[in-house]
């Protein structure tokens, strides 16, 4: 019986409720990580520079509700922005589900504890820096590829 299924495997991304659709944030950070735009071939790299709403510990944003007046190009994701978002870690769920694959097993969704996205290695915790920390002229410097 579907009804037996989690949620996520039940619903498209536009049918869920807004708890739903929030849960699904397994709380990696790699959002949150400045990027930078090649203009030219539209290629984004991400740096190790985090937001500076990002707590870099819990990988959670200080201000969730103001993000996006806090951090004027802050994303506020739903489901008809994600075919336009291609920067989004390959890890999210947001963008797995929209691709139609499965949540992985250290998702907390999947495993039941919030923990599993860090002691997986998949979350920014512990490998990041604050950008009050570093000069923006200076963000290439800064340039990572585990994120993607």
């Amino acid at each position: 019986m579907t009804t037996d299924l989690p949620f996520w495997k039940r619903k498209s991304l536009r049918e869920m409720t807004r708890a739903e659709w929030e849960s699904l944030c397994d709380g990696c950070g790699k959002c949150c990580l400045l990027k930078l735009l090649d203009e030219d071939s539209g290629a984004v790299d991400y740096t190790d520079v985090a937001c500076k709403l990002l707590n870099i510990e819990t990988c959670r944003c200080r201000d969730y509700k103001n993000r996006n007046r806090l951090v004027p190009g802050c994303v506020v994701l739903s489901p008809g922005k994600l075919e336009h978002l291609p920067w989004m870690p390959s890890t999210c769920a947001y963008r797995l589900l929209h691709e139609g694959k499965e949540l992985p097993d250290w998702h907390p969704l999947v495993s039941g504890d919030a923990s599993t996205v860090h002691s997986a290695g998949i979350s920014v915790r512990r490998r990041v820096i604050p950008e009050m920390l570093v000069d923006e002229d200076d963000l290439e410097d800064h340039i990572v590829t585990w994120p993607a």
